[in-house]
Parts: C-alpha cells; sequence; structure tokens
C-alpha cells in the first residue's frame, strides 16, 4: 500500500508548523553586511580571515603551512 499527502502552504506556514524559529531579522543582517562588503570592496584582513576559516585546521594549520613554506625557501637559498 502507498501513501501519498500532499501539503500546500508557504515556507512561512511550513516553518511555523515545524515549529522553526523566524531567522527572518538575521538573514536581514547578513544581507545587510555583504551588501556594505561589495560595496567598500574586500580587505587584506578580510581575506586573511577567509583563508584561515577554510583551512582544515584554522591557524594551526595556516602555521604548518607557513613554516613549511619557509623552510623551503631557506633549503633553496642556501644552494
Amino acid at each position: 500500500m502507498k501513501v501519498t499527502v500532499d501539503v500546500d502552504c508557504t515556507p512561512e506556514e511550513a516553518r511555523r508548523f515545524l515549529g522553526l524559529p523566524d531567522m527572518s531579522s538575521v538573514h536581514e543582517v547578513y544581507l545587510e553586511k555583504m551588501r556594505k562588503t561589495i560595496e567598500e570592496g574586500v580587505s587584506p584582513d578580510m581575506l586573511d580571515k577567509m583563508m584561515s576559516s577554510w583551512m582544515p585546521m584554522g591557524e594551526a594549520g595556516m602555521n604548518m603551512w607557513r613554516n613549511m613554506f619557509d623552510q623551503m625557501g631557506r633549503a633553496g637559498g642556501a644552494k
């Protein structure tokens, strides 16, 4: 036996029915920050923070890569 149920509701109605919180104010703040960033451009600090957050081990991972490249540079320059 197969039963199919179709529910016709808006995303807002579904959110309320499932008891999920209303995140519209958080969404608006996020959008405003994104607009501001796009208008002002990306700063070097932002790029550094972004790259750090993308690294698997965070700051420790960045330090590992820095040390590795520093050592490679020293080894290459010693020859």
